[in-house]
């Protein structure tokens, strides 16, 4: 049928028809644009889709923008949807509110103090079974180190007197030593009080500039310096000359002591002073008074140390008692009987602060000197201070003839085996600075026969010290158990360490000692 015979319907449905083609290949056209990179440029070949695209501009861009928007619009609410902007104040007291986070945060509340107080009850628990320390007995300088008495200056120096001293303190700050006691040297012919003058330095000996270096120089050095001002110490009638003399002597002594104490001594030695409490007891009264008070000058503590020929420990007490020093010297080692001498020393240790004990030992001119070291190693480990009298005690001394110094070659031409007194010396030294249990250690007695002794040392949870010695020429074996001593233990210093095994590590129970031959054995603390 042609056009003119087609009915009234079918030229109506004919414009929907074509509608309906033209939409179906838009559709088709969206279709395959969103198939095609979006390059903002066509990818066909050809210039009809070049025309099509230009014949239908207007719809296309409508299509393409809708498609556009269409997929932006999903990523906004994509990304809208992956941001989280948090709760605002009314949404989080709302859920805090709730049931289940109260019970939450009473349970985290109640976990947390619980292991507080777990914690806590712990701590003191600890604390309760923790052993207690003991409180550190108070000391002074004087109880700290070794002190070295220089009688003899001639015997210290090239020069013979002071100035040649002041030379060698810092061979003598080597060794460790906390204080020199020097002198006498004030001018006081024997026998004769009233010449006697305690502020004027004999010519021999030096003069007061250079004892005042020598002041300066030793304590630049840590060492502090002790002037010994015994009246009559040339003479042969006493230490305070006649009895008829000490009251007067005493009462110039006073003036003396404001002299040197001004000048800055740390201290002052006395011989005889049993002699001057018994007499004038007043006057000894000012005495220990005027050296043991400080001033707002010289705020340090002075030691006023006492000498007394006296060897028997009972005399010794009674003066260290009625006196009121410092420290005092005396003769109680001098026993070769081991035994007296341990029984000597437990005795006074019994009776007195072992920081008012001071132990000494007069070297002989025929000293032998494979016994140096262990006379060392006593004097060192004794409960109190150790005072070495002159330089034979340290490893300064040639037989009685020069001492030695600093020159290695001087020292191995003088004495072979000189240098291991020394470096035993400072060795020693420093341990008892180190070690509490020898600085103020309990003092144990452990054995003693007529050539042997051996001492244990402890303090509080320190390390054991245990010193042994054998003062026999032939070689003793010690069986020394008990008072918590393990079986086995390493000596740390021996007078003879070639009689030693390789490792130190000792037997207690079968502990050899050869001739002459002293040790000092460490051990922990066993709890």
């Amino acid at each position: 049928m042609d056009a003119q015979q087609q009915s009234p319907v079918e030229m109506k449905d004919a414009p929907r028809d074509a509608e309906d083609a033209e939409t179906a290949e838009a559709e088709m056209s969206e279709a395959d644009r969103e198939k095609e990179p979006m390059t903002g440029t066509g990818t066909g070949t050809g210039g009809a889709d070049a025309d099509e695209e230009a014949a239908s501009d207007g719809m296309m861009e409508t299509a393409a923008e809708t498609n556009g928007t269409v997929k932006l619009k999903v990523l906004e609410e994509d990304e809208e949807r992956m941001k989280f902007m948090g709760l605002n104040k009314e949404e989080l007291l709302r859920v805090a509110g709730s049931p289940g986070w109260v019970r939450t945060r009473w349970a985290l509340l109640l976990v947390f103090w619980i292991g507080w107080l777990g914690m806590l009850v712990g701590a003191v628990l600890i604390i309760l079974q923790a052993p207690v320390c003991r409180e550190l007995p108070p000391t002074d300088w004087w109880n700290q180190g070794p002190l070295l008495q220089i009688r003899n200056l001639q015997d210290f120096s090239e020069t013979r007197d002071l100035k040649g001293l002041e030379q060698k303190v810092s061979s003598l700050s080597e060794l460790k030593l906390k204080g020199l006691v020097i002198g006498p040297i004030h001018a006081a012919p024997a026998d004769d009080p009233m010449n006697l003058q305690f502020e004027e330095i004999s010519p021999e000996f030096g003069s007061l500039e250079q004892f005042k270096r020598l002041l300066q120089t030793a304590h630049k050095k840590g060492i502090f310096v002790v002037l010994d001002l015994t009246p009559n110490y040339r003479g042969s009638s006493g230490p305070w000359f006649s009895s008829a003399s000490v009251t007067n002597v005493a009462e110039r002594l006073k003036s003396a002591l404001v002299f040197w104490l001004s000048e800055g001594v740390d201290g002052i030695q006395l011989s005889g002073v049993e002699q001057v409490t018994r007499m004038v007891p007043s006057l000894w009264t000012d005495i220990r008074a005027i050296i043991q008070n400080g001033t707002d000058k010289y705020p340090n503590k002075r030691v006023l140390i006492g000498v007394t020929d006296s060897s028997s420990a009972d005399t010794v007490s009674d003066v260290l008692s009625s006196t009121g020093v410092d420290l005092l010297l005396s003769g109680v080692l001098s026993a070769s009987n081991q035994t007296e001498r341990a029984h000597n020393v437990q005795m006074l240790y019994s009776n007195h602060s072992q920081t008012k004990l001071a132990w000494s030992l007069e070297a002989p001119q025929d000293l032998n000197h494979d016994l140096v070291r262990v006379n060392q190693l006593l004097l060192m480990t004794l409960p109190g201070t150790p005072v070495f009298i002159g330089g034979e005690e340290i490893g300064l001394k040639d037989k009685g003839t020069k001492m030695v110094w600093d020159s290695e070659k001087e020292l191995n031409d003088s004495l072979q085996g000189e240098p291991t007194e020394r470096t035993f010396f400072r060795s020693i030294s420093e341990l008892r600075g180190k070690e509490r249990s020898l600085l103020f250690g309990d003092f144990f007695l452990l054995f003693h026969s007529y050539s042997s002794l051996a001492y244990l040392r402890v303090w509080d949870q320190n390390d054991r010290f245990l010193a042994a010695f054998n003062w026999a020429a032939e070689e003793v074996e010690l069986h020394l158990s008990g008072a918590g001593l393990p079986r086995h233990a390493v000596v740390i210093l021996s007078t003879n360490s070639s009689a030693l095994p390789e490792d130190g590590s000792v037997d207690l129970q079968k502990l050899r000692l050869g001739p002459g031959q002293a040790a000092l054995v460490r051990f922990p603390y066993a709890g």
